[in-house]
């Protein structure tokens, strides 16, 4: 029997992170903590952005090659796992922006770049040409040009902290969806058995429209796909997600995946490694932190990973 108190909800909309975020808090009827995620949220981006001339970010990205930059713990801590998980090169890399840059899809001025301006970039996307010191916190980028874009991943780190603001407060569920990157929050008051039910989107209809439904425990979802930022030219299709390993769109017969972790950063790094893998991966699923996965080809062909 499910708690009179549980049936309770309160949410809340915000605009922040470039994307349409919502809050969903179950078994109260206060917003307080929701309020506080949002102002977390805000802040968070005022230390992040690369979008704006001045974030702790920035300094790093306007001192390269000319000097190292300290930061505060929460920006370093973030800064070190991306530029970690960017060196593993499984397709996630934090330093790509200068190629993403030139490719421009999605944008006005997209455009298929010359080999030689692709080479050029990819130059200054080496993660081991960044000095990363514990002690004094501070992050140096080597070459001049080189940009640190920590887009990939703050979303699905930011939507963790808010999960521990929430659980410090004693909320015991809850939805943050932080523009399509989803953190399912506790125990589903919904269902007897306390899972969540989400559906995966199909990715040749408009937003919304799903192709699978599945039902999973507390955890993350993040979706990759090829269907909503692409680049157009002489009949061949550009797709926006850039391969770091050859600064061109990586070449795949998949369209959307969607990951399910229990944290929502190991879900954008996840989502990102079996993406660029194309299929999954012997033993993937071995490691505690990852639910499963769902592949959906360009033929609409369906494949669930780790979901019986």
């Amino acid at each position: 029997m499910i708690d009179k108190l549980a049936l309770q909800v309160v949410s809340g909309s915000h605009h922040a992170l470039g994307t349409a975020i919502t809050l969903q808090m179950f078994g109260t009827n206060d917003d307080y903590l929701i309020r506080m995620a949002f102002d977390l949220i805000d802040r968070y981006e005022d230390l992040l952005t690369v979008n704006r001339d001045q974030s702790e970010v920035m300094s790093i990205n306007h001192a390269a090659g000319q000097h190292p930059v300290q930061v505060s713990s929460a920006v370093y801590s973030l800064v070190k796992l991306a530029v970690e998980k960017s060196q593993e090169n499984f397709g996630f890399n934090a330093l790509i922006g200068p190629v993403v840059k030139l490719w421009h899809i999605g944008f006005k001025g997209a455009h298929v770049p010359q080999d030689s301006e692709i080479k050029a970039c990819m130059a200054l996307t080496d993660p081991f040409q960044v000095d990363l010191n514990d002690q004094d916190q501070t992050v140096y980028l080597r070459k001049v040009g080189m940009e640190l874009d920590l887009g990939g991943i703050a979303k699905g780190w930011i939507a963790d902290r808010i999960r521990d603001l929430w659980r410090a407060g004693g909320i015991s569920a809850g939805i943050i969806n932080l523009g399509g990157n989803i953190l399912l929050v506790g125990h589903s008051p919904k269902r007897s058995s306390g899972e969540w039910t989400v559906g995966v989107q199909d990715p040749i209809k408009p937003r919304g429209n799903n192709i699978a439904v599945v039902t999973v425990p507390e955890c993350s979802a993040v979706t990759s796909g090829i269907y909503e930022r692409y680049l157009e030219v002489n009949g061949k299709k550009y797709h926006h997600l850039i391969d770091p390993r050859t600064g061109y769109p990586v070449q795949t017969q998949v369209a959307g995946i969607t990951t399910f972790t229990k944290n929502s950063v190991d879900a954008e790094l996840e989502c990102k490694r079996l993406f660029f893998a194309g299929k999954p991966l012997a033993n993937w699923h071995q490691d505690p932190q990852r639910v499963g996965a769902v592949f959906v080809y360009e033929n609409e062909h369906v494949v669930y990973d780790n979901f019986d």
